[in-house]
Protein backbone atom coordinates (compact mmCIF):
# COMPACT_ATOMS: atom_id res chain seq x y z
CA UNK A 1 0.00 0.00 0.00
CA UNK A 2 3.06 2.28 -0.16
CA UNK A 3 1.91 3.78 -3.43
CA UNK A 4 -1.30 4.87 -1.68
CA UNK A 5 0.28 6.22 1.51
CA UNK A 6 3.27 8.04 0.06
CA UNK A 7 1.19 10.34 -2.16
CA UNK A 8 -0.80 11.49 0.84
CA UNK A 9 2.42 12.60 2.53
CA UNK A 10 3.55 14.30 -0.66
CA UNK A 11 0.20 16.02 -0.94
CA UNK A 12 0.45 17.22 2.64
CA UNK A 13 3.91 18.64 1.95
CA UNK A 14 3.01 20.22 -1.38
CA UNK A 15 -0.28 21.79 -0.35
CA UNK A 16 0.38 22.36 3.34
CA UNK A 17 -2.67 20.37 4.42
CA UNK A 18 -1.92 19.63 8.07
CA UNK A 19 -4.48 16.87 8.55
CA UNK A 20 -2.26 15.20 11.13
CA UNK A 21 -0.65 18.27 12.67
CA UNK A 22 2.88 19.57 12.13
CA UNK A 23 4.17 22.58 10.23
CA UNK A 24 2.16 24.18 7.47
CA UNK A 25 3.95 26.38 4.95
CA UNK A 26 0.95 26.98 2.72
CA UNK A 27 -1.18 30.08 2.46
CA UNK A 28 -2.95 30.44 5.82
CA UNK A 29 -6.70 29.85 5.90
CA UNK A 30 -8.71 32.92 5.05
CA UNK A 31 -10.35 34.65 7.99
CA UNK A 32 -14.11 34.41 7.87
CA UNK A 33 -15.64 37.76 6.94
CA UNK A 34 -18.88 39.11 8.32
CA UNK A 35 -21.82 38.55 5.97
CA UNK A 36 -23.60 41.80 5.13
CA UNK A 37 -27.12 40.40 4.68
CA UNK A 38 -27.01 36.78 5.78
CA UNK A 39 -29.76 34.30 5.20
CA UNK A 40 -30.69 32.62 8.45
CA UNK A 41 -29.16 29.15 8.81
CA UNK A 42 -30.51 26.84 11.48
CA UNK A 43 -29.71 23.37 12.70
CA UNK A 44 -32.64 20.97 12.52
CA UNK A 45 -31.01 18.15 14.47
CA UNK A 46 -27.65 16.55 15.31
CA UNK A 47 -26.52 13.08 16.41
CA UNK A 48 -23.14 11.48 17.10
CA UNK A 49 -22.07 8.51 14.94
CA UNK A 50 -19.38 6.57 16.78
CA UNK A 51 -16.00 8.28 16.81
CA UNK A 52 -16.25 9.45 13.21
CA UNK A 53 -13.15 9.08 11.05
CA UNK A 54 -10.89 8.97 14.12
CA UNK A 55 -7.93 10.81 12.53
CA UNK A 56 -8.01 8.58 9.46
CA UNK A 57 -7.82 10.32 6.09
CA UNK A 58 -11.06 8.78 4.81
CA UNK A 59 -14.32 10.19 3.52
CA UNK A 60 -17.14 8.44 5.33
CA UNK A 61 -20.18 9.74 3.52
CA UNK A 62 -23.77 9.23 4.69
CA UNK A 63 -26.41 8.23 2.17
CA UNK A 64 -30.09 9.19 1.95
CA UNK A 65 -32.69 6.65 0.82
CA UNK A 66 -36.47 6.54 1.27
CA UNK A 67 -36.53 9.14 4.03
CA UNK A 68 -33.74 7.49 6.00
CA UNK A 69 -30.15 8.54 6.47
CA UNK A 70 -27.51 5.83 6.87
CA UNK A 71 -24.06 6.66 8.26
CA UNK A 72 -20.97 4.90 9.62
CA UNK A 73 -17.82 5.54 11.66
CA UNK A 74 -14.29 4.16 11.50
CA UNK A 75 -14.80 2.30 14.79
CA UNK A 76 -17.57 0.21 13.22
CA UNK A 77 -20.80 1.95 14.19
CA UNK A 78 -23.49 1.95 11.49
CA UNK A 79 -26.73 3.83 12.13
CA UNK A 80 -30.07 4.45 10.45
CA UNK A 81 -31.76 7.76 11.18
CA UNK A 82 -35.07 9.35 10.33
CA UNK A 83 -33.97 12.11 7.95
CA UNK A 84 -36.74 14.47 9.02
CA UNK A 85 -36.19 14.48 12.78
CA UNK A 86 -32.88 12.67 13.30
CA UNK A 87 -34.37 9.90 15.44
CA UNK A 88 -32.11 6.85 15.66
CA UNK A 89 -33.99 3.91 14.12
CA UNK A 90 -31.29 1.31 14.69
CA UNK A 91 -27.56 1.00 15.39
CA UNK A 92 -25.12 -1.83 14.75
CA UNK A 93 -21.71 -1.75 16.45
CA UNK A 94 -19.96 -4.06 13.98
CA UNK A 95 -16.52 -3.89 15.71
CA UNK A 96 -14.98 -3.45 12.24
CA UNK A 97 -12.69 -0.68 11.00
CA UNK A 98 -14.93 0.89 8.36
CA UNK A 99 -13.06 2.87 5.70
CA UNK A 100 -15.58 2.82 2.84
CA UNK A 101 -19.21 3.77 3.15
CA UNK A 102 -22.01 4.16 3.04
CA UNK A 103 -23.85 2.55 0.13
CA UNK A 104 -27.36 1.16 -0.30
CA UNK A 105 -28.86 -1.40 -2.67
CA UNK A 106 -32.27 -1.69 -4.28
CA UNK A 107 -32.88 -4.96 -2.42
CA UNK A 108 -32.84 -3.32 1.02
CA UNK A 109 -29.20 -3.43 2.09
CA UNK A 110 -26.77 -0.97 3.69
CA UNK A 111 -23.21 -1.52 2.45
CA UNK A 112 -19.84 -0.71 4.04
CA UNK A 113 -16.22 -1.77 3.44
CA UNK A 114 -13.28 -2.16 5.82
CA UNK A 115 -9.54 -1.59 5.95
CA UNK A 116 -9.05 -5.37 5.66
CA UNK A 117 -11.09 -5.78 2.52
CA UNK A 118 -14.34 -6.97 4.05
CA UNK A 119 -17.64 -5.89 2.54
CA UNK A 120 -20.58 -6.09 4.94
CA UNK A 121 -24.25 -5.85 4.02
CA UNK A 122 -26.78 -4.92 6.73
CA UNK A 123 -30.55 -5.00 6.35
CA UNK A 124 -32.08 -1.55 5.99
CA UNK A 125 -35.11 -2.38 8.11
CA UNK A 126 -33.30 -3.57 11.26
CA UNK A 127 -29.51 -3.31 10.79
CA UNK A 128 -28.88 -7.03 11.08
CA UNK A 129 -26.08 -8.50 8.99
CA UNK A 130 -27.25 -10.10 5.75
CA UNK A 131 -23.90 -11.24 4.39
CA UNK A 132 -20.17 -10.59 4.48
CA UNK A 133 -17.70 -10.93 1.62
CA UNK A 134 -13.93 -10.65 1.22
CA UNK A 135 -12.33 -8.58 -1.53
CA UNK A 136 -8.68 -8.11 -2.44
CA UNK A 137 -7.68 -4.96 -0.53
CA UNK A 138 -8.72 -2.01 1.62
CA UNK A 139 -12.06 -0.46 0.66
CA UNK A 140 -11.77 3.34 0.55
CA UNK A 141 -14.92 4.20 -1.39
CA UNK A 142 -18.59 3.54 -0.66
CA UNK A 143 -19.80 0.35 -2.36
CA UNK A 144 -22.38 1.00 -5.08
CA UNK A 145 -25.23 -1.28 -6.12
CA UNK A 146 -27.68 -1.59 -9.03
CA UNK A 147 -29.52 -4.36 -10.87
CA UNK A 148 -28.55 -6.98 -8.30
CA UNK A 149 -24.80 -6.24 -8.42
CA UNK A 150 -22.70 -4.58 -5.69
CA UNK A 151 -19.56 -2.94 -7.11
CA UNK A 152 -16.63 -2.49 -4.73
CA UNK A 153 -13.52 -0.49 -5.56
CA UNK A 154 -10.35 -1.39 -3.64
CA UNK A 155 -7.05 0.38 -3.10
CA UNK A 156 -5.08 -2.08 -5.24
CA UNK A 157 -6.77 -0.96 -8.46
CA UNK A 158 -9.48 -3.60 -8.64
CA UNK A 159 -13.24 -3.42 -9.14
CA UNK A 160 -15.22 -6.39 -7.81
CA UNK A 161 -18.82 -7.24 -8.63
CA UNK A 162 -20.70 -9.10 -5.89
CA UNK A 163 -24.13 -10.68 -5.98
CA UNK A 164 -26.40 -8.33 -3.99
CA UNK A 165 -28.41 -11.23 -2.56
CA UNK A 166 -25.57 -13.43 -1.33
CA UNK A 167 -22.32 -11.45 -1.50
CA UNK A 168 -20.78 -14.06 -3.80
CA UNK A 169 -18.20 -12.79 -6.25
CA UNK A 170 -19.42 -12.47 -9.84
CA UNK A 171 -16.46 -10.72 -11.49
CA UNK A 172 -13.21 -8.85 -10.92
CA UNK A 173 -11.56 -6.24 -13.12
CA UNK A 174 -8.05 -4.89 -12.43
CA UNK A 175 -6.39 -1.85 -13.95
CA UNK A 176 -2.73 -0.85 -13.82
CA UNK A 177 -1.94 1.51 -10.95
CA UNK A 178 0.58 4.36 -11.31
CA UNK A 179 3.61 4.57 -9.04
CA UNK A 180 2.02 7.42 -7.06
CA UNK A 181 -1.59 8.36 -6.40
CA UNK A 182 -3.68 10.13 -3.81
CA UNK A 183 -5.01 8.10 -0.90
CA UNK A 184 -8.66 7.47 -1.52
CA UNK A 185 -10.90 6.28 -4.32
CA UNK A 186 -13.83 7.85 -6.06
CA UNK A 187 -16.87 5.58 -5.84
CA UNK A 188 -18.00 4.25 -9.21
CA UNK A 189 -21.15 5.55 -10.86
CA UNK A 190 -23.64 2.84 -11.89
CA UNK A 191 -26.07 3.72 -14.68
CA UNK A 192 -27.62 2.05 -17.74
CA UNK A 193 -25.96 -1.30 -16.88
CA UNK A 194 -22.56 0.43 -16.84
CA UNK A 195 -19.85 0.96 -14.23
CA UNK A 196 -18.24 4.38 -14.72
CA UNK A 197 -15.15 5.38 -12.74
CA UNK A 198 -12.34 7.91 -12.81
CA UNK A 199 -8.91 6.33 -12.40
CA UNK A 200 -5.64 7.24 -10.72
CA UNK A 201 -4.13 7.68 -14.21
CA UNK A 202 -6.49 10.51 -15.20
CA UNK A 203 -8.55 8.18 -17.36
CA UNK A 204 -12.26 7.39 -17.45
CA UNK A 205 -13.09 3.68 -17.26
CA UNK A 206 -16.38 2.13 -18.37
CA UNK A 207 -17.23 -1.51 -17.56
CA UNK A 208 -20.33 -3.62 -18.13
CA UNK A 209 -22.21 -3.99 -14.85
CA UNK A 210 -23.29 -7.58 -15.33
CA UNK A 211 -19.92 -9.08 -16.25
CA UNK A 212 -17.29 -6.46 -15.48
CA UNK A 213 -15.96 -6.42 -19.03
CA UNK A 214 -14.16 -3.26 -20.23
CA UNK A 215 -16.12 -1.18 -22.74
CA UNK A 216 -13.91 1.87 -23.08
CA UNK A 217 -11.09 3.78 -21.42
CA UNK A 218 -10.71 7.48 -22.25
CA UNK A 219 -7.99 9.90 -21.21
CA UNK A 220 -9.47 12.93 -19.46
CA UNK A 221 -6.25 14.45 -18.13
CA UNK A 222 -2.78 13.35 -19.18
CA UNK A 223 0.16 13.32 -16.72
CA UNK A 224 2.82 15.97 -17.34
CA UNK A 225 6.41 16.28 -16.13
CA UNK A 226 9.44 14.05 -15.80
CA UNK A 227 9.31 12.91 -12.18
CA UNK A 228 6.64 10.73 -10.59
CA UNK A 229 5.66 13.61 -8.30
CA UNK A 230 5.25 15.98 -11.25
CA UNK A 231 3.21 13.34 -13.10
CA UNK A 232 0.87 12.71 -10.16
CA UNK A 233 -2.68 12.96 -11.46
CA UNK A 234 -5.82 11.39 -10.06
CA UNK A 235 -9.56 11.45 -10.56
CA UNK A 236 -10.41 11.08 -6.89
CA UNK A 237 -13.87 12.67 -6.89
CA UNK A 238 -17.12 10.94 -7.75
CA UNK A 239 -18.35 11.49 -11.34
CA UNK A 240 -21.77 13.12 -11.73
CA UNK A 241 -24.38 12.59 -14.40
CA UNK A 242 -27.28 14.81 -15.43
CA UNK A 243 -29.45 13.87 -18.37
CA UNK A 244 -27.16 12.38 -21.01
CA UNK A 245 -24.01 14.19 -19.84
CA UNK A 246 -21.28 12.93 -17.54
CA UNK A 247 -19.11 15.37 -15.57
CA UNK A 248 -15.84 14.63 -13.81
CA UNK A 249 -12.78 16.47 -12.52
CA UNK A 250 -9.18 15.43 -11.90
CA UNK A 251 -6.55 16.54 -9.42
CA UNK A 252 -3.80 18.30 -11.41
CA UNK A 253 -5.92 17.81 -14.49
CA UNK A 254 -9.13 19.18 -15.89
CA UNK A 255 -12.91 19.19 -15.62
CA UNK A 256 -14.74 17.58 -18.50
CA UNK A 257 -18.23 16.96 -19.86
CA UNK A 258 -18.87 13.81 -21.92
CA UNK A 259 -21.90 12.90 -24.01
CA UNK A 260 -23.05 9.52 -22.71
CA UNK A 261 -24.89 8.65 -25.92
CA UNK A 262 -21.81 8.53 -28.11
CA UNK A 263 -18.92 8.96 -25.69
CA UNK A 264 -17.83 12.23 -27.29
CA UNK A 265 -16.06 14.92 -25.28
CA UNK A 266 -18.34 17.99 -25.16
CA UNK A 267 -15.86 20.28 -23.43
CA UNK A 268 -12.74 20.08 -21.34
CA UNK A 269 -10.95 22.84 -19.43
CA UNK A 270 -7.89 22.87 -17.23
CA UNK A 271 -8.87 22.89 -13.57
CA UNK A 272 -7.55 20.89 -10.63
CA UNK A 273 -9.69 19.51 -7.83
CA UNK A 274 -9.32 16.84 -5.20
CA UNK A 275 -12.62 17.58 -3.46
CA UNK A 276 -15.05 17.21 -6.37
CA UNK A 277 -17.99 18.79 -8.12
CA UNK A 278 -21.78 19.12 -8.21
CA UNK A 279 -24.12 19.86 -11.09
CA UNK A 280 -27.62 21.25 -11.63
CA UNK A 281 -29.66 22.24 -14.68
CA UNK A 282 -27.60 25.39 -15.38
CA UNK A 283 -24.16 25.05 -13.85
CA UNK A 284 -21.31 22.81 -12.72
CA UNK A 285 -19.86 23.73 -9.31
CA UNK A 286 -16.27 22.83 -8.42
CA UNK A 287 -14.12 23.27 -5.30
CA UNK A 288 -10.67 23.63 -6.83
CA UNK A 289 -7.26 22.92 -5.31
CA UNK A 290 -6.86 26.55 -4.18
CA UNK A 291 -10.18 26.34 -2.29
CA UNK A 292 -11.95 28.63 -4.69
CA UNK A 293 -15.47 27.62 -5.66
CA UNK A 294 -16.32 28.03 -9.34
CA UNK A 295 -19.60 27.91 -11.21
CA UNK A 296 -19.15 26.77 -14.82
CA UNK A 297 -21.67 26.95 -17.64
CA UNK A 298 -23.00 23.42 -18.13
CA UNK A 299 -23.08 23.89 -21.92
CA UNK A 300 -19.47 24.92 -22.59
CA UNK A 301 -17.54 25.03 -19.29
CA UNK A 302 -17.18 28.80 -19.27
CA UNK A 303 -16.76 30.48 -15.88
CA UNK A 304 -19.93 32.17 -14.60
CA UNK A 305 -18.44 33.17 -11.25
CA UNK A 306 -15.58 32.40 -8.90
CA UNK A 307 -15.68 32.71 -5.10
CA UNK A 308 -12.18 33.02 -3.62
CA UNK A 309 -12.96 34.28 -0.09
CA UNK A 310 -12.43 30.80 1.41
CA UNK A 311 -8.80 30.35 0.32
CA UNK A 312 -6.88 27.80 2.37
CA UNK A 313 -9.94 26.48 4.20
CA UNK A 314 -9.69 22.99 2.62
CA UNK A 315 -13.17 22.87 1.22
CA UNK A 316 -15.30 19.82 0.65
CA UNK A 317 -17.01 19.12 -2.62
CA UNK A 318 -20.01 21.41 -3.14
CA UNK A 319 -23.66 20.42 -3.07
CA UNK A 320 -26.47 22.38 -4.73
CA UNK A 321 -29.78 23.28 -3.09
CA UNK A 322 -32.58 25.29 -4.71
CA UNK A 323 -30.93 28.72 -4.31
CA UNK A 324 -27.47 28.01 -2.94
CA UNK A 325 -24.26 26.02 -3.24
CA UNK A 326 -22.99 24.63 0.08
CA UNK A 327 -19.43 23.63 1.01
CA UNK A 328 -17.83 22.50 4.26
CA UNK A 329 -14.36 23.43 5.55
CA UNK A 330 -11.53 22.25 7.79
CA UNK A 331 -12.97 23.89 10.92
CA UNK A 332 -16.40 22.32 10.52
CA UNK A 333 -18.15 25.36 9.04
CA UNK A 334 -20.78 25.09 6.32
CA UNK A 335 -20.93 27.98 3.87
CA UNK A 336 -23.96 28.87 1.71
CA UNK A 337 -23.06 30.63 -1.57
CA UNK A 338 -25.59 32.26 -3.86
CA UNK A 339 -26.06 30.32 -7.08
CA UNK A 340 -26.31 33.45 -9.20
CA UNK A 341 -23.19 35.26 -8.04
CA UNK A 342 -21.23 33.03 -5.63
CA UNK A 343 -21.43 35.52 -2.77
CA UNK A 344 -21.32 34.05 0.74
CA UNK A 345 -24.90 34.23 1.96
CA UNK A 346 -24.90 32.13 5.14
CA UNK A 347 -22.70 30.18 7.53
CA UNK A 348 -22.96 27.85 10.49
CA UNK A 349 -20.52 25.79 12.59
CA UNK A 350 -21.84 22.34 11.79
CA UNK A 351 -19.12 20.20 13.37
CA UNK A 352 -16.18 20.55 15.74
CA UNK A 353 -13.78 18.90 13.28
CA UNK A 354 -13.19 19.08 9.54
CA UNK A 355 -15.88 18.39 6.96
CA UNK A 356 -14.17 16.23 4.36
CA UNK A 357 -17.05 14.19 2.94
CA UNK A 358 -19.36 15.99 0.51
CA UNK A 359 -22.56 17.33 2.10
CA UNK A 360 -25.88 15.86 0.93
CA UNK A 361 -28.94 17.86 -0.05
CA UNK A 362 -32.65 17.05 -0.18
CA UNK A 363 -34.51 20.13 -1.31
CA UNK A 364 -33.21 22.94 0.89
CA UNK A 365 -32.08 20.62 3.71
CA UNK A 366 -28.35 19.89 3.89
CA UNK A 367 -26.97 16.85 5.73
CA UNK A 368 -23.31 16.72 6.69
CA UNK A 369 -21.05 14.42 8.72
CA UNK A 370 -17.86 15.83 10.22
CA UNK A 371 -14.65 13.87 10.77
CA UNK A 372 -15.43 13.78 14.49
CA UNK A 373 -18.66 11.86 13.87
CA UNK A 374 -21.18 14.68 14.31
CA UNK A 375 -23.99 14.25 11.77
CA UNK A 376 -26.54 17.02 11.40
CA UNK A 377 -29.26 18.52 9.23
CA UNK A 378 -29.30 22.23 8.36
CA UNK A 379 -31.49 24.63 6.42
CA UNK A 380 -31.07 28.19 5.21
CA UNK A 381 -33.93 30.69 4.98
CA UNK A 382 -37.42 30.46 6.35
Amino acid sequence: MIHRLLPLLLLVLSTGCSWFGGSDNSTPPAELKAIAQPVGVRQLWEVQVGSGAKNQFIRLTPVLADGRLYAASFDGVVVALDALGGQRLWENATQLSITGGVGVSDNGLVLVGTNKGQVVALRQDNGQEAWRSQVSSEVLAPPRAASGVVVVRTGDGKFTGLDARTGERRWVYAHVMPALSLRGNAPPLLTHNLVIAGLETGKLLVLSLDRGLPITEKTIAAPRGRTEIERLIDIDAEPKILGDTLYLVAYRGSVAAIDMRGGNLLWNRELSSYAGLAVDERQVYVSDETDAVLALDRRDGGTRWKQAELTGRRLSAPVATRDHVVVGDFEGYLHWLGKDNGQVAGRIRAASKAIVAPPLAAGDTVFVQGQGGALGAFRAGE
